[in-house]
């Protein structure tokens, strides 16, 4: 029939006896270990002894109130064994015997794959800024986007003043987000172009081509997850316009509408 629990090792067991030999003595070993007394039935020449009475059991150790002589005949009968403690002793299971890697303590849990792991987390450093007024940058050029006003930087890790990049203070992968919308005279846009740098080389590239039908303006987002080392590694947007006549492109910037943006924010791994 169906059951909880281990399944059992055996299906019929017969009860064990041991038999002593005796001597002036009250401490004998058992071949079996018990929990108790009472998982024993023992006999003195014939007569059954009163548990925790007569005698007294724990693991395999047998220990009478009054010691036997030589001529005494005694045996027992095993009503259970103790195979193994059901709770481990203290202190007996640690690191060493999980292997676990990680740091234990009061802030750790075990995780599955059998590392300590802090418990919650956050999603920061994290941060976004947008660009207040247009700013004009020249054709066919890769030029930095100057995110100049914040609207929130929780580390603050994001320099909107001098060199408008983020450099985040917290080793992690990032999720890196922008938008920039380009703006030029009627017509005279044929593609336009965003790209996310790290430590001041190319990493992402997005591009809106208008494939001949040349046109004046275009919203170009992109994003990506990034790996930061939290101490040099940063962040920056660059824009790069192509129009018909080789003339100026203009990335549009607001306060009430935030047309071109940038931000970033770390990943819970």
């Amino acid at each position: 029939m169906p059951f909880i629990g281990n399944q059992p090792a055996l299906a019929f067991t017969s009860f064990a006896k041991q038999d002593f030999t005796t001597s002036a003595t009250t401490s004998y070993t058992l071949d079996n270990p018990v929990a108790n007394a009472n998982e024993l039935a023992l006999f003195i020449n014939f007569v059954r002894q009163e548990p925790t009475t007569a005698y007294t059991a724990s693991g395999t150790s047998l220990t009478l109130t009054s010691a036997t002589s030589a001529s005494d005949d005694m045996y027992c009968v095993f009503l259970g064994k103790a195979v193994q403690t059901v709770n481990p002793p203290s202190g007996s299971v640690g690191i060493s015997q999980l292997s676990a890697t990680g740091t234990k303590d009061s802030t750790t849990f075990l995780r599955g794959d059998n590392t300590f792991a802090s418990a919650g987390g956050d999603n920061t450093p994290a941060f976004e800024a947008y660009l207040s007024s247009s700013q004009v940058i020249n054709d066919n050029t890769n030029t930095k986007i100057q995110f100049d006003t914040e609207v929130y930087d929780t580390d603050n890790c994001y320099d909107n003043s001098t060199n408008y990049r983020f450099t985040p203070t917290t080793a992690g992968k990032y999720f890196i987000y922008s938008q920039l919308f380009f703006d030029t005279t009627a017509g005279n846009m044929r593609q336009v172009m965003s790209k996310i740098y790290k430590n001041g080389g190319e990493l992402v590239f997005t591009n809106v081509n208008f494939d001949n039908n040349n046109g004046e303006g275009a919203a170009v987002t992109q994003s990506a997850v990034v790996d930061l080392n939290g101490s040099s590694d940063y962040i920056e947007i660059f824009g790069n316009p192509d129009t018909v006549d080789n003339g100026t492109a203009g990335v549009d910037g607001g306060a009430s509408e935030r047309f071109s943006l940038f931000g970033a924010y770390k990943l819970i791994t």
